[in-house]
């Protein structure tokens, strides 16, 4: 054997030795995205049910909403109806009635002053009666 077929020799030996320790972590690398191509795969089947659950708890969502929409239509439309209904009762009896009140305070305070009047007379007739018969007395005595 001469030199050259020996240096062959130790490179083709070199080369084997660098494939050997290559071919290790590719071998795990493979291992590797086989196993991440199971866990997507794996994913994949699980997420499908929850996405198919999600999508129709979204419809529900969006039924049970447009029921609200409605709701809020309807309470928005009483609303107005009952504004209506107290401008009209304030057109048509706010009025008068606010009269009547202003009427019935008026008499109530006349009737009050009258009584007043009546007790005060009252009081100031019998001080000068008192006073009268003190007199009467007084000149008697």
């Amino acid at each position: 054997m001469s030199v050259g077929e020996i240096a062959g020799l130790v490179a083709a030996i070199a080369v084997a030795l660098l494939v050997v320790i290559v071919a290790v972590p590719l071998l795990k690398l493979g291992r590797t995205l086989d196993e991440t191509t199971l866990t997507i795969r794996q994913v994949r089947e699980q997420s499908q049910p929850i996405l198919s659950q999600a999508s129709t708890t979204v419809t529900h969502v969006n039924a049970n909403l447009e029921r609200v929409d409605d709701i809020t239509g309807n309470a928005a439309n009483v609303s107005s109806n009952v504004a209506a209904l107290t401008s009209v009762f304030a057109a048509t009896l706010g009025s008068p009635l606010i009269k009547v009140a202003a009427f019935s305070y008026g008499v109530r305070s006349a009737a009050k002053k009258k009584r007043e009047g009546a007790a005060l007379a009252s009081a100031q007739q019998s001080a000068k009666d008192e006073r009268r018969a003190r007199r009467a007395n007084r000149r008697s005595s």
